[in-house]
């Protein structure tokens, strides 16, 4: 199939460490109110490390999606993350909604959250995947002006694919996801966010398990979008750790970084276009 790389079906786990930025992004006032932003900060005090120790149990390595207002507020936490040889990538600054940018305000987001993971991460990532799934009209021209290498936004496939911008092919892959493979959909409660999901672990890892069959048997890709403050609660944990298991027990399996799987795929996509 179009999506197989040199060392089989790969799985992709990502991390979107949004922290407080969760709520913050939806009102700012919700930085006032300590509770709510105690929810958020699970996720850089607890959870990050519990999903960096179990990945180290399993010997993978995962992409981490970190919003530079994070970054900034937590650089020893980026430093784990690239210490124990996992990718930091590109999720905004302030994990503002595209929709309600201008394209000035858009582009600030863009460059103020590279400077915050360069500075902390030490290295320019290469990878982005926009806030809370939007786009605006100039969002891919400043993904392919960045000089991104990969994106994960898209919903309309299991493959990936090279994204086209502007009527003009390109060399950016794209990491397709949907929201059947993110955990908050499943998880995320919270008294002022939309949602209001509280799911049993058994349900979750029985719809992970069966997309991971179809996908696996169809030879495409999997691509699990997680949020360290709910994937890490313990309950949760169970299921990212028997997915892994799960995974591992099939053959041909590779489970690792985004960019690193991208660069083996990416030459393959292009002598099919």
């Amino acid at each position: 199939a179009m999506s197989e790389t040199s060392k089989g079906f790969p799985l992709f786990l990502t991390f979107d460490v949004d922290a407080e930025t969760m709520w913050t992004a939806r009102d700012a006032a919700y930085a006032k109110r300590p509770i709510l932003m105690s929810q958020g900060a699970y996720g850089w005090k607890v959870g990050v490390p519990r999903v960096l120790a179990l990945l180290a149990r399993h010997e993978v390595r995962a992409t981490f999606f970190v919003p530079g207002v994070v970054a900034l507020a937590h650089p020893d936490m980026v430093r784990a993350i690239v210490d124990q040889g996992h990718e930091v990538a590109h999720h905004s600054h302030t994990h503002r909604w595209i929709v309600n940018l201008t394209p000035q305000e858009e582009r600030e987001e863009m460059e103020r959250g590279m400077d915050a993971l360069v500075r902390t991460a030490g290295y320019r990532p290469r990878g982005w995947r926009s806030p809370a799934a939007e786009f605006s009209e100039i969002t891919l021209d400043l993904i392919r002006e960045y000089g991104f290498d990969y994106s994960s936004n898209f919903f309309d496939d299991d493959s990936p694919y090279l994204l086209e911008i502007g009527g003009q092919s390109t060399d950016i892959v794209e990491l397709p996801f949907r929201w059947v493979l993110d955990d908050a959909p499943f998880f995320q409660y919270s008294i002022v966010l939309p949602g209001r999901t509280m799911q049993s672990p058994s349900a979750v890892l029985e719809a992970w398990k069966r997309e991971f069959d179809l996908l696996y048997a169809e030879d495409r890709m999997m691509m699990l979008g997680m949020h360290p403050e709910i994937i890490g609660q313990p309950s949760r944990l169970y299921v990212l750790d028997e997915m892994i298991r799960y995974a591992k027990a099939h053959e041909r399996v590779w489970i690792d970084r985004c960019d690193v799987i991208t660069d083996d795929i990416r030459p393959r996509l292009r002598s099919a276009a």
